[in-house]
Order: C-alpha cells, then sequence, then structure tokens
C-alpha cells in the first residue's frame, strides 16, 4: 500500500503515523522528552531533543512500513504553534526554546494592550496579543537582553527546528505556523511592519513564509537511515491545531475539532482570513483558502497529569513520565467518575499553565474555590476534568456570539481515550461529540494535506468521508443543564483572585532552579 507519514511535533512528544489512501493508520510511533519549568512563569524545550525525536520518529515509522510491504509517498509535518528559539545561520538553535506556556513576556503584552494597539494588531495578524506569541516574546528578549535579541541572526520555532534538521532547503517557514506568530499579516500575506517594530527584529531574521503545500526534500542522511529514497517529497505542512481539524474531518461548515492534549483548542474552518470583532478568536492557516477560528486554552491534559503527580499517594504507580503515567492518570479518571457532576459544590480553576482564549489575559493562576472537608482527591480531579471544559464552553459561547453555527464537534487527543472526559466535554457544550477512530488526528491532518499537496484529495472536505467515526457522545441534558448553570461563575471567580493572585506573587519567594531541568541559557 501506499502510505504517508505525517510528524507531528507536539509540547511532551513527537508523534508520527503512517496513513494510507483511505485514512487508515499502518504504523505509529512516539518519542517523549520532558518540559522543562526552570523556574516560574518559564517553559521550555530542549530543541536538539525536538529535532532528534522528530528524526527517530519518522526513522521508526518508515522502517515498520517497509517491513510490512508498504511504500512511504511522502513525509508531511505538523508543529505546535507559539514557541521560539535564537537560532544560528545554519539552523542550529542558540538556547532553548521557549514555549506557549511562558509567561515571562506578560508584562510586554499588558504594555501592548494597555497602548491600544493590540486589536489592530490582532485584526491584521490573526493571533491575539497574549505571552504565549512569539511577537511578545521577542520584546521580552529585547527588553532582557538586548544583545542577543541584536546578534541573534535568526528567530523560529518549532517548525524552523525540525525543518532544520529533516530539509535542505533554505530558511522555511509555512504559512500556517506564520500566522500564529503575531508578527504575520494575514490579509497582505507579508510580515507585519508594526510587529516587527514592537518585536524588534528585522524580517531579514524570519523565515521565508511558504504555502502548507509546499514540497521539499528530506536531508540525504535522514533518507538513507529511515531506507526512504533521497528525492521522496517532504511536505512542509501546517500548524497542530489546523491539522487536526483536517485529521478529524471537521472541515465542512457546522462541525468543529476539539483537541485535548497537553493544551486544549476548539477549531472550525472558515474559507478566509477573519477576526471577531471582540478580539477573542484566534485565525490560523490551513491552506491558502482554508482559515480556522477557534480559541486555544493552555491547560488540557495536563491538569490530570499534574494531579496524578500531585494526589497519587495511595496509587502503587510510579510517577515517571510515559506509560506508567498514563496507567495512573487512567486510574485517577476512573476514581473520578464515582463523583456526582458539579464535583460537590466545587469549582476548579484550572490555570496551572496560565490560560488563553477566551480572555487572553496574561498572569492567570489556577484555583479551588468551595472546598470543604467531605471533597477528596476524586472530588479535585473531577472538579479539574470540568473546569478545562468549561473553559472550552466558554470558547464555544464566543463562536455563538460572532453567529458561527456548531452542530457537532470531533474530539482528537489523549485525553478522548477517557469516557469521562467525553462525556463531560459533550455536556460543557451540550453538543454531540464525535470520536475518530484513531487518536492521532494531527499526525493524520497531516497526512491528509500531503495527500491534497500530491494532488489526490482535491477537495479538503473529502476528508470527513475519510475520517472513520468509531463513537458519538450525545450530552446528558440534565448535566448540560447544570454547567450551563455554573459557567458564569468560571469569569466571576477569576475575576475575583486576580487581585489577590497578583499580591501572592509579590509574596512568594524566587524558587532556586531546578538544575536538572533547567536548559542552558543563551550564548
Amino acid at each position: 500500500m501506499d502510505v504517508v507519514i505525517g510528524v507531528d511535533t507536539g509540547t511532551t512528544a513527537t508523534k508520527a503515523i503512517a496513513a494510507g489512501p483511505t485514512g487508515e493508520v499502518r504504523a505509529m510511533a512516539s518519542v517523549h522528552y520532558p518540559l522543562s519549568v526552570p523556574g516560574p512563569g518559564q517553559a521550555e524545550l530542549d530543541p536538539a531533543k525536538l529535532r532528534d525525536a522528530a528524526i527517530e520518529a519518522l526513522t521508526t515509522v518508515a522502517k515498520e512500513s517497509q517491513e510490512r510491504g508498504d511504500r512511504v509517498i511522502a513525509v508531511s509535518l505538523s508543529a505546535f504553534l507559539h514557541a521560539l528559539v535564537p537560532m544560528n545561520a545554519d539552523g542550529t538553535a542558540r538556547g532553548p526554546l521557549i514555549t506557549w506556556a511562558d509567561n515571562r513576556a506578560a508584562g510586554q503584552s499588558e504594555r501592548i494592550v494597555a497602548s491600544g494597539r493590540a486589536k489592530d494588531l490582532q485584526a491584521r495578524t490573526g493571533t491575539p496579543v497574549h505571552p504565549m506569541s512569539p511577537l511578545t516574546k521577542l520584546a521580552w528578549w529585547g527588553a532582557t537582553d538586548p544583545a542577543v535579541l541584536r546578534d541573534t541572526p535568526r528567530w523560529g520555532g518549532v517548525k524552523e527546528i525540525v525543518l532544520a534538521g529533516l530539509a535542505d532547503e533554505g530558511f522555511l517557514l509555512d504559512l500556517s505556523v506564520a500566522s500564529g506568530t503575531g508578527m504575520y499579516d494575514i490579509h497582505q500575506r507579508r510580515w507585519d511592519p508594526e510587529a516587527l517594530e514592537l518585536a524588534g527584529i528585522p524580517e531579514s531574521r524570519l523565515a521565508e513564509v511558504v504555502p502548507t503545500t509546499r514540497q521539499l526534500r528530506l536531508k540525504r542522511e535522514v533518507a538513507v537511515a529511515a531506507g526512504l529514497p533521497p528525492e521522496l517529497p517532504l511536505i512542509i505542512g501546517a500548524a497542530d491545531g489546523p491539522l487536526a481539524n483536517l485529521g478529524v474531518g471537521a472541515t465542512p461548515v457546522g462541525v468543529a475539532a476539539v483537541s485535548l492534549g497537553t493544551s486544549g483548542a476548539l477549531r472550525t474552518v472558515v474559507h478566509g482570513p477573519t477576526a471577531d470583532k471582540a478580539g477573542r478568536l484566534f485565525c490560523y492557516a490551513l491552506t491558502e483558502d482554508r482559515w480556522v477560528v477557534g480559541g486555544a486554552i493552555n491547560n488540557a491534559g495536563s491538569v490530570v497529569r499534574w494531579a496524578g503527580q500531585t494526589f497519587a499517594g495511595g496509587f502503587d504507580r510510579p510517577t515517571a513520565e510515559g506509560e506508567d503515567a498514563d496507567v495512573r492518570d487512567a486510574a485517577l479518571l476512573t476514581e473520578a467518575a464515582g463523583v456526582a457532576p458539579g464535583s460537590e459544590g466545587l469549582l476548579c480553576l484550572p490555570y496551572l499553565l496560565g490560560e488563553r482564549a477566551p480572555w487572553w489575559r496574561g498572569g492567570m493562576r489556577g484555583a479551588y474555590i468551595g472546598l470543604r472537608r467531605e471533597h477528596g482527591r476524586a472530588h479535585l480531579v473531577r472538579a479539574a476534568v470540568e473546569g478545562v471544559c468549561q473553559q472550552l464552553a466558554l470558547v464555544r459561547d464566543t463562536f455563538a456570539d460572532e453567529g458561527i453555527a456548531m452542530t457537532e464537534v470531533r474530539a482528537t487527543g489523549g485525553a478522548v481515550a477517557s469516557e469521562l472526559w467525553v462525556g463531560i466535554l459533550a455536556a460543557a457544550l451540550d453538543l454531540p461529540v464525535a470520536i475518530a477512530d484513531t487518536p492521532e488526528g494531527t499526525a493524520l491532518g497531516a497526512c491528509l494535506l500531503a495527500r491534497h499537496a500530491l494532488g489526490e484529495l482535491p477537495d479538503l472536505d473529502e476528508a470527513a468521508a475519510l475520517v472513520a467515526i468509531t463513537e458519538h457522545e450525545r450530552p446528558d441534558p440534565k448535566n448540560a443543564d447544570l454547567y450551563r448553570r455554573m459557567r458564569p461563575l468560571v469569569e466571576q471567580s477569576a475575576l475575583a483572585v486576580t487581585d489577590v493572585l497578583k499580591e501572592l506573587d509579590k509574596l512568594a519567594p524566587e524558587p532556586l532552579p531546578d538544575t536538572e531541568k533547567a536548559l542552558p541559557g543563551v550564548g
């Protein structure tokens, strides 16, 4: 069978799949790496680990495909958004990669918002002004280490680092990832002059933007290691969010996609770049004529992973990352399923990594509200899952405010393997949730985009027919009504504790860096 390999670089793992012409997954591999948190508000990754993980996952799936007699006809790439890394002229990293979860640019974000420039910037670039964005990260770098900003020859993100390891062809970036930098004018299709001024760098330090269907070539040494022909097409691909919509078949009007991985998002496809009036939704490219609007949240599966590491006393399970941690988290979710909806009056603001949509306020922190003596571990875990799903429901309410109809949601990501997650999500959104046959919807989306680039899938809406749906979860009306009544309390609570949390930040001692997790500094 002719297969395409999709390689998806995520926050905590790189996953690769080989998919056949009708979307069936033939081989799969996953390579994990740690997210470093060397200090408060910091979230970094080692760029070399990202590059090596992409090569390892690709090589593993390519060899498995060939062993079973399949022929690999292309490779396609997906990468998570809103990362920033200083790079040498040869594409190697000069320091750690700062991820979307890093909050150090909160001050720069607040200043841009206070200046009154944020809404116009978002309308042009499709990206809200927030500490997540490379725009504000560059402004932070200029404020804290101007010499590094001045002397670094290239600035990039995940896609640029992975491409430097896999491809030979220039300093390139796809339109999809560029549209998530906060510095690219999605209407004029150029780097935005005002954003570059705020970032403090010239256009020459950024990659050339090309269509998501651009065909490149694998590096010869990578092709040889994977047993692939050197002339094999490498499709530059897109960002993980838009590709997740494609991978679950959520491209027709009225069908939205939910991603529930380390973070989460709710998105739907439109036929051109657009901006919502209130500035609460992003707009990122899938292709030149298909765009995705939606809202991302910082905390999803990461909240349960944190709960497993924090509340797992009494479970005879290791706390290391990987399969055993997944088993431990599943046990916690099973325990939480025994708690009634609403967690018996317990509300969780699950902002462990800050928060993004729909408010896009920097510096947000998590909290439990309503704790009583009778609340136990199961209540804490269930309330955390409910808090994540309620945040996605707040994004869904924003869609409704903009007149964007939604009749069905298709879900992907590791969390959808849990009945508890899916049931709460359906009730919070008050929409039927369809589960795609493969949990790796983003990698499958990369495969389908490659088929489109090769001319085998002219109409992307045809992807909806290719994606197998194994389960439909309809919302429980009683639970949907309960979550609808609880939802205003989420925003009220978030606003009410803001000043308290700011004062706590001032009182908290500066923790010592975790020398085992911290990455080397820039230089």
